[in-house]
């Protein structure tokens, strides 16, 4: 699922993408809407204040109005796929399978949290916030040249609301009725008033077409190219392994201010690698044109030595970014028995020497992570003070005294590899207190049973951080091995949630709300499919995450994020990773991209253009098969 659907950010277990974060919602506007009368039909929604960009602004600050288009961008991924149906639990979507589709309202990229009018041209919302009504543009049309009209709207939300991802069901979980007033008017009416941030919601909702589905079971795999009304449509699919996306030339939004500069590539590729070890060397070997870094060590070593970096045929790139770093780490599954237990949990930590890996793997250029919402003013520090500890206060006595009196370290070493044995005896005392036993087989225990588990992943490019961790953890008589397997295996297992350990990422923006319940809510523990692949149950967590969802200013929403955030610390449900403040990109040099990249996005696809210039000269130095168009 890809941004589209939601806001920046991201959850993700160990690569697969899951879903992302929405937003908070404040916009003054309709706050002064004086009683009784009908709400001003506006343009954008802002988080705060008003939207950066008037009603009458041109294109968006962080693309090139005059970018050309045409080219070939292609990408590359590892897996396999099969299904062109992005919205649904069965099967693996193809890369880019969002492409296909537009939402009623778009993300702008350089604000923290504004909305801007898409196939929606303009918007409704009374003082209450208990519904907001959109405004369909007329031109709006689906690939096959149908009017994209209200009703395909209201049939899209019950259709995912009853056969979509189970996250549809819990996201929109507060819209009492979808309504088609006419054929370009559509409003949803809310079960309750005040939370802030469901008309964003319901603007970042994908919009797909009634008359396609007629006869077809939406909650079945596809590879049939389905009907969209965005940007691209699907040119051809290959046995899951490529698939290939025309640009729709006659796009009836190519002209729209927030489509101005975007979408510029006539093609975009994907080539599926089963092996994901190849990968780097399908980039060097011009199979492919642009790869985001994820491996530090890569970053640092495998790059410079190769001729078409050493040329300039490849060209490397840190982008800065403003995007919150959110969480990524070991993943425990708390439905297990032997990860019941807070403390056993928190001991585990100790056995990962983040300093040394972090020299040994990335050049020490990883900073730790320590926050749910790292990077960013979310992130709780110090000790609970002011408006958060007024929140907290009324959960004291379900809370672990901690939370009030100490702040929330992870252990440290020396990164010499040779100061381990300390956090080590850490780790047993704590193991010790909790009941568990080292016996004469060397072999930890507790009422009989082995402390024995697996750590469920799907790509091998965790295995260095891995098993130097599995070696600690022998040491102190814990049975720990890796499994790595396919895409497809993996998918399904953390759908059932049968793992003992993962890798997981949760994403976060600036703003969270209402995914927050489906990353740690209680009611989502126990059904397949959604984020909450840790098993949370706790009541402090929920009755947080409704404050946050109905939070009334922004200062408010960051003092009961910060209480959130330092609650879930305290739960010890991972093991943290580590995270940067910059996009490592790589890519032949036949690009351009403008001078001023978004803040809280990478914008290749959208922002990017294929440069015939740089594309010929290229073409003439490199040797022959190198970076094809």
């Amino acid at each position: 699922m890809s941004k589209t659907l939601a806001k920046r950010g991201g959850a993700t277990v160990c690569g697969g993408v899951l879903f992302a974060a929405l937003l908070f919602f404040a916009a003054p506007a309709w706050t002064q809407t004086p009683a009784g009368q009908a709400p001003q039909a506006v343009h954008a929604l802002a988080m705060h204040g008003e939207p950066k960009y008037p009603a009458d602004f041109t294109h968006f600050k962080y693309v090139n109005p005059e970018a050309p288009k045409g080219g070939t961008l292609r990408l590359a991924a590892s897996g396999t796929f099969d299904n062109l149906n992005p919205y649904i639990l069965k099967g693996i979507a193809a890369p880019g399978s969002t492409l296909v589709f537009q939402t009623l309202l778009l993300n702008a990229d350089d604000e923290a949290f504004t909305e801007y009018g898409l196939i929606a041209q303009s918007i409704e919302m009374p003082e209450d916030r208990g519904q907001v009504t959109f405004n369909l543009r007329p031109e709006a049309r689906w690939h096959d040249g149908k009017p994209l009209t209200a009703e395909d709207v209201v049939w899209t939300f019950h259709t995912l609301m009853e056969k979509g991802h189970p996250f549809f069901k819990a996201y929109y979980a507060n819209v009492k009725e979808a309504v088609a007033e006419n054929k370009h008017r559509v409003t949803f009416k809310f079960n309750m008033t005040g939370n802030r941030e469901l008309p964003l919601i319901m603007g970042q909702m994908p919009v797909l077409p009634k008359h396609y589905f007629a006869g077809k079971d939406f909650a079945a795999t596809t590879l049939e190219p389905i009907v969209g009304s965005g940007p691209y449509k699907i040119k051809s699919v290959k046995d899951g392994s490529r698939i290939t996306y025309a640009r729709v030339k006659d796009w009836w939004a190519k002209d729209l201010p927030v489509m101005k500069g975007q979408y510029n590539f006539d093609e975009i590729v994907y080539d599926l690698f089963r092996d994901e070890t190849v990968l780097l060397q399908a980039l060097f070997s011009g199979n492919y044109d642009f790869r985001n870094e994820n491996i530090a060590k890569a970053w640092n070593e495998e790059y410079d030595g190769q001729r078409a970096v050493r040329e300039g045929w490849i060209r490397k790139e840190e982008i800065p970014h403003s995007l919150p770093a959110g969480m990524q780490g070991f993943a425990f599954n708390i439905r297990r028995e032997v990860f019941k237990d807070p403390q056993v949990r928190a001991a585990l930590n100790y056995a990962f020497d983040f300093e040394w890996s972090n020299k040994k793997f990335a050049g020490g250029k990883y900073v730790r992570t320590d926050s749910f919402f790292e990077n960013s003013e979310l992130a709780a520090t110090g000790l609970p003070e002011g408006k958060e500890l007024e929140i907290l206060e009324p959960f004291r006595d379900q809370l672990p005294p901690e939370v009030f009196t100490t702040v929330y370290k992870n252990p440290v070493t020396s990164g010499s590899g040779h100061d381990i044995r300390a956090n080590l005896t850490k780790a047993k005392e704590m193991l010790t207190a909790a009941g568990w036993a080292v016996g004469s087989d060397g072999i930890l225990r507790k009422d009989g049973k082995p402390f024995r588990f697996e750590i469920l992943i799907q790509s091998d490019a965790f295995l260095r951080w891995i098993n130097p961790m599995l070696k600690n953890l022998k040491r102190l008589g814990i049975e720990a091995t890796v499994r790595v397997v396919d895409t497809a295996q993996y998918q399904n297992r953390m759908d059932a949630f049968d793992f003992d350990m993962t890798v997981a990422t949760f994403g976060q923006s600036l703003s969270p709300g209402n995914e927050q319940r489906d990353f740690w809510g209680s009611e989502k523990a126990d059904v397949h499919g959604s984020r909450n692949i840790i098993g949370i149950k706790d009541p402090v967590v929920d009755a947080l995450i409704d404050q946050i969802i109905v939070a009334p200013d922004r200062e408010t929403l960051v003092a009961t994020t910060r209480a959130l955030d330092r609650v879930l610390l305290s739960g010890h449900y991972l093991i943290p990773h580590w995270h940067v403040g910059y996009h490592r990109v790589a890519y032949w040099n036949k690009f351009g991209h403008p001078a001023v990249p978004p803040k809280y996005a990478l914008g290749v696809i959208n922002t990017w253009w294929y440069d015939a210039e740089k594309a010929a000269k290229l073409k003439s130095v490199a040797p022959a098969g190198k970076a094809a168009p």
